[in-house]
């Protein structure tokens, strides 16, 4: 007697949940879902940022949109970005770690080879140092902490490295684009849709090589209901120092104004976060919505994030001001605060 297809769907979700860095696809049954990870990488000086986000978007039942895999580009020294759109066929994923295929791109816990059309970029960087992920447990599987075990959830999201050493040389529209000695970033998101309004920022280039702070909140459907959720992660050498929805943290304020974000949070401890945030130039992404891929989203690399780590009596115990940082503002973030 086979297993019913109900538990090995269950058992298949399980497992992916606890490898939240892995490939979710191919557990859908035909729903609608999107997949994307993001991988950021900037050189020693900082003269070169680039962002690639390799992925699938399968349309569903019901859908007029194509299905398609994709490799988009984001140049953050100038703000120019592009999309490739390929055949299903020519995707593949690894279901338990970060490995990645599209057409003759590859992705992986090694490094990324590409060539592309479009502005043209081809070349090799290697991540020369061990991936820093979030961690991983049974009750808190990754960045979403209890939530990634929820099944309804309309977006996921993973953080697969805070910060890894680069070497390797891309050739973007004739440019050589030395990354020797650069600092790169990892996540990723998957399901549904990306929310209807979020503010995201990241940077791990600060005065000190071991601080990384990654920083999300967004508008959650729940039911017929939403709620704003935030996830914020300040790495600090073996410290990790969250802030979210679910550890209980709260929003003590939030102002989104044309040049800047200022975002103050603080945990059950009574340890406080400020994030002030310097909006700069940036390109247009793709981002999913149930029905296609080519919803319109601006991020820069160019931005720079004040950041301010204050205990219970207090006292400032970090400060410093992060550059070379991605930052995204999308749709009516009124609704966050």
């Amino acid at each position: 007697m086979g297993i019913p297809g109900s538990l090995t769907r269950t058992a298949r979700t399980f497992a992916a949940t606890l490898h939240p860095n892995g490939y979710h696809g191919s557990y859908q049954g035909g729903r609608g879902f999107f997949e994307g990870w993001y991988v950021k990488l900037v050189s020693a000086d900082r003269s070169h940022r680039i962002a690639l986000i390799p992925g699938i978007f399968l349309s569903g039942p019901g859908a007029t949109a194509p299905d398609e895999a994709f490799v988009q580009v984001l140049d953050g020294s100038t703000g120019e970005s592009w999309y490739e759109s390929f055949p299903v066929t020519d995707f593949l994923a690894d279901a338990r770690e970060f490995n990645v295929a599209v057409g003759r791109n590859r992705f992986g816990v090694g490094g990324i080879d590409v060539d592309l059309d479009g502005p043209r970029l081809a070349g090799r960087v290697g991540f020369t140092s061990p991936l820093d992920p979030w961690p991983v447990t049974l009750t808190e599987p990754g960045v979403m902490g209890r939530y990634a075990w929820v099944p309804v959830m309309e977006c996921y999201h993973g953080l697969v490295s805070f910060g890894h050493d680069l070497a390797g040389t891309l050739t973007l529209a004739g440019r050589e684009l030395n990354f020797d000695g650069g600092r790169g970033y990892l996540e990723k998101d998957w399901g549904r849709a990306f929310p209807q309004a979020y503010i995201w920022m990241q940077t791990n280039h600060f005065s000190r090589p071991d601080v990384s702070l990654s920083a999300s909140i967004a508008r959650i459907p729940w039911g017929r209901a939403s709620f704003a959720g935030f996830i914020v992660g300040l790495r600090m050498g073996d410290d990790l120092h969250r802030f979210a929805t679910y550890t209980g943290a709260r929003v003590t304020s939030l102002q989104a104004a044309d040049a800047t974000i200022t975002w103050r949070m603080k945990a059950r401890s009574g340890m406080e976060l400020r994030l002030r945030a310097e909006r700069r130039r940036g390109g247009l992404l793709h981002a999913p919505i149930r029905t296609q891929m080519h919803k319109r989203v601006e991020e820069t690399l160019d931005a720079r994030v004040h950041v301010e780590l204050v205990n219970a009596s207090g006292d400032v115990i970090f400060a410093d001001t992060g550059e070379a940082a991605g930052l995204e503002v999308h749709g009516d973030v009124a609704q966050l605060g």
